[in-house]
Order: C-alpha cells, then structure tokens, then sequence
C-alpha cells in the first residue's frame, strides 16, 4: 500500500474533472498545482435523443478560460474522439501544445486541419515509457491495451505524490499488434507508492475479463471463408486493430479490399503512414475498380456502422450509393456495438439491407465485436497492481462510478480513502487527505451547425414541443396608439391540426385571443411585449385544454 509521506507544507493538488464523470464519453480532467494546469484529455459525447438537432456534446470549459494562462498543455491518452473530440473547439480558447503518441497526434492533426487549427497548434510526439517535465509534474507515458493502437495511460509525479491515469484499458493477453499492457511499470509505481489511482470504469458491470480483440479475428476468418458473394465491413475508423484483422483474413482468401466514407480512407492512410497498419501491396484497391472484380475476390471497409443518415452504409442499403450497389448474396458485418440512441437507425438500415438480399451479421448473432474497456476482474488486477492510497473512478455513468468503488473497496482500498467525484467537482489532496472542497461550473455545451453553446436547455424544450406538438402562430394588427385590434387574428398551425377540418377549433382560438386582449387595460395595449405574452398564456391554456397539447406559441403582432 501507499507508504510515501505527504508533504503538510505543500499546496494542494487540485482535480477537477470537467466530463467523463458521471456520462460516457466527453472525457476531460483538470489537473492543478499552484500555477500550473495540465488537461488530460479532451473529449465529445454525441448527442442523447432529447438534444433535437444538436450535432455533438462538449464540455463547460468556463473554469479552463478563466484560468487560460495556468494551462501548460494538453495530455491525451489516445486518439478516440470520446478524448479528443471536443480539441477542435477548446483551442480557439485555450492555447497550449498537446502531447500524446503519433498515431494519436495523427488522428488529431487530421481533425484540426478541418478548422484550419493545425498549423497554429504545437505537438508533441510521446512514445511508452517517456517521461515529460511540464511545470510541477513530471509525467511518464505508459502502454495500455485498448480498441485503438498506441494508448497510454499516465504515471504523474506532482509535488504531493504520484498520480496514476489509466485513460481507456483492458488486459488484452494476445493484442493484435503484439504490444502488451506494461505491466512491470504499474507494479513499479505500487511497490514505491502511489497516492491516487483515477480508473476507467466503463465496463465495471461486466463480470470476469473482457474478451480479447484477436477473437474477432477468427469470427472474421469463419465468415471470410464461408462467404462467396461480396463482404462488406463496417467499422469505426479509429480501430486500426479491426482494420488490420480484415486485411489479414483478405489477404489470406485472395480478396482485394476498398476503403469507403471519408475518415475511413483518412485514418487508414494515417496509420499506414506511420507503420501502425501492414498492408500487403496491392491489396487495397481503389473503389471503382471494385465492378471490375468477380465478388469472391473483393471486400470492402466502410463508416457507418451506427446507421448514421448520411453515412455511407446507410447510402447503400437505401440504394442511393454512388458507386455501390447492394446484391443478393452480399455479406454484410457491422463490427461495432450499437451505441445506446442509436438503436432504431441501426435496426432501419439493417431492414433495408436485407430488402436488398444482403445477409447481415452482427453482434447479438456472432462474435463480430469485443470491448476495449476492462471488466470486473480487470479492474481488479490494476487496482492490485497500483495499490494506491486514494481512488477516484471515472469514465462511466454515476451507477458505474459506484460499482467501482464498491469494486476498489473489496480489494483492500480504505472506504474513507475512495472519493466519489462528478463533473465540476474539486478534490483536493495535501497533508491533512483527499476531498472534495468546492464546485465549479461544469455541464455540458452543445454544438448545432456552427453555433457553439448557443443551444440551450430552453432551446431543446422548444424543439421537443414543436417535434410533439407543434406550432401555432397567432397574427394581429393593433393601432399603436390606441391598442385596438385593426386586423386579426389570424391563427396559422403547423403539425397541430388539419386546418381545414379543424375551422371550429381555430375559430375558438381566435376568440380566446380577442378576449385575452380585452382584459388587458388601456395602458399595457401600447405596450407590445405585454400584449405577446397574454396572447401567449390565452393560446397555451386553450390547446391545452382543447388538445391537452402543448404547441410552441408564436405571436406576431403589426402596429398601425
């Protein structure tokens, strides 16, 4: 166990995280020492089925741009957007060098190029078991197995002891590119003591180990040499392991491979750029040379595995692919879990699928997927290893943050000594412990087209309305000077009824609003804001009680 003393004269340790504590996905960690701030990850989530019309979720960065000039760098663990997605727009912000290892700085150069961020941002290339000094901490980068080639976890010397990250992992025995968790540094940094362990906490329901990705490999060599027609695969493109499975079994059946959707093609030719992906030459073909071979002979990696509305596979099965048409006898793989919200999409595309005669495989009927996150026994084996003093869970829901301190407590972890953190929270450890002092402002920013945070929750309850309910809006003419109704009022519905059936009803509305406008006196007629919201509460009362629906109510009022 721990035995390093704490310094009782030394400032706290401050950690903060901003996302990924209490919701899977928009991962970010503030950690703070006097003047110093290092941010370890920096993550999306994508939208839950209440955010109508938001196209990805960030974290509240208020307390990063308060303290902009305390920010030294950005430390990312790996390159899945859950850790990465959100850098796009925290660095218009904060403008710090980002560390993390090529493949990693490789996806992210990728995605900044679209905002034009790439140039003006400073990286720094890490490999396993370099060590970095950024202000009061020294950080050793150590290798973990997980669903993406070249993640890390932290091994984080600050001036009160040692903190260990573990960003994503699971003890992969048999990795597909050979590359073991490090085992010997996590139980180095046990024997000489380590004061906190932050642990993901993903898969913390799943009992046992999770299973090993070169499974999949040989679910793919049973469908690959059982399939006569085309196969089709469709995969996340940051999994280069996956990738790397279905060229191997490709190679080995004589088929050629093409690459569709644009961050397939992308994130290939950047691991194949930097040697993190073996391709035999000539085994990747262009897409249009895929009619020119007989279908035995060829196989295909595309996005769109979530049944995304514009992503390539769902072109496909709706028979609107340019260049691909779905046949009878096509093999379809969806090599992906389905992620929660997503459910429906999946389901639509998969039908449409078979209308098109394919065969679908997918991971409720084959071994087509495994997780990169450990389970039960898993986070067993790091917590043993580690021994830590302290230990904050992260990466999960608050049910999984629970678990796991229930898990961390079992295993020799004192329950005064395991702090359960949500985001916005402030931890703080020095000589007299570990707890949580304060909050900060903390919560989640939507991103709708090119608006940033301008989406708020006022906003969405609208769009839920006008999805529901739908719109009414009610036109009137007044004399500005008298208040007196001139003209109107038109009452104009959009999916509340069928207008032309429904004259009794408008005609109702109409008056409910003349009345409305009555009662106002003399004085508050010329005032137009007053007029708008008696016009507003009269209509929401009537279609409530008429409808017992609740439109979203839109007065236009045209002064005279």
């Amino acid at each position: 166990m721990y035995t390093n003393m704490l310094d009782t004269n030394s400032a706290p340790l401050r950690i903060i995280p901003l996302g990924g504590l209490g919701e899977i996905g928009l991962n970010m960690m503030v950690m703070e020492y006097d003047d110093s701030i290092i941010v370890i990850d920096c993550g999306l989530m994508f939208p839950e089925d209440y955010m109508l019309g938001i196209d990805i979720v960030i974290p509240d960065i208020s307390y990063l741009k308060k303290n902009k000039d305390k920010v030294k760098a950005f430390i990312i663990t790996h390159g899945h957007e859950d850790h990465t997605g959100a850098l796009p727009f925290v660095l218009r912000d904060i403008k710090a060098p980002i560390y993390g290892t090529a493949l990693t700085l490789g996806l992210i150069k990728e995605k900044l190029a679209e905002f034009n961020l790439d140039r003006e941002t400073e990286f720094k290339t890490v490999r396993p078991r370099d060590t970095v000094s950024i202000g009061p901490f020294d950080i050793e980068f150590i290798r973990v197995s997980h669903s993406i080639a070249d993640g890390v976890a932290l091994a984080i010397k600050t001036p009160v002891g040692v903190v260990i990250h573990t960003g994503d992992f699971k003890l992969d025995q048999t990795p597909v590119d050979g590359e073991v968790l490090d085992y010997a540094r996590f139980s180095e940094y046990g024997e000489k003591g380590v004061l906190l362990l932050l642990s993901d906490s993903t898969n913390v329901e799943r009992e046992g180990y999770t299973v090993s990705e070169k499974e999949v490999g040989i679910t793919f060599d049973e469908i690959f040499r059982a399939s006569v027609g085309r196969i089709i695969v469709a995969a996340f493109s940051s999994n280069i392991h996956r990738v790397q499975q279905v060229i191997n079994v490709a190679e080995k059946y004589g088929r050629r491979v093409a690459l569709n959707g644009r961050s397939m093609v992308a994130n290939v030719g950047i691991a194949r750029e930097l040697g993190y992906l073996k391709t035999p030459e000539g085994l990747i073909v262009d897409l249009k040379e895929l009619d020119t071979l007989p279908p035995q002979r060829t196989s295909l990696l595309t996005t769109g595995s979530q049944g995304e509305p514009m992503s390539a596979l769902t072109r496909m099965a709706m028979d609107d692919h340019k260049q691909i048409k779905i046949q009878k006898g096509d093999t379809i793989i969806l090599s992906s879990k389905f992620i929660p919200g997503h459910e429906k999409a999946i389901s639509n595309m998969m039908n449409h699928l078979y209308r098109r005669g394919a065969e679908v495989i997918y991971e409720k009927v084959s071994e087509i997927h495994v997780s990169g996150h450990a389970s039960q026994e898993e986070l067993k084996v790091m917590l043993n290893m580690v021994r830590p003093k302290y230990f904050i869970p992260i990466h999960g829901e608050y049910r999984h943050l629970v678990k796991h301190s229930q898990l961390a407590e079992r295993v020799g972890v004192k329950k005064e000594n395991i702090i359960l953190a949500e985001d916005g929270d402030i931890v703080e450890i020095a000589g007299d412990g570990a707890a949580i002092k304060e909050r900060i402002e903390a919560g989640k920013v939507f991103v709708d087209g090119k608006g940033v945070g301008d989406v708020v929750d006022m906003v969405l309850k609208d769009r839920k309305y006008l999805s529901q309910d739908g719109l009414v809006v009610a036109i009137l003419a007044l004399n500005e000077k008298t208040g007196d109704v001139i003209y109107g009022p038109d009452i104009i519905t959009r999916g509340v009824v069928f207008e032309e059936e429904s004259a009794g009803l408008l005609e109702g509305a109409r008056n409910v609003v003349l009345g409305a406008i009555g009662a106002i006196n003399l004085e508050a007629k010329t005032d137009l804001l007053e007029v708008k919201e008696e016009m507003r509460r009269a209509l929401r009362r009537f279609f409530n009680k008429a409808l017992e629906r609740k439109p979203v109510i839109l007065p236009l009022i045209i002064e005279i």
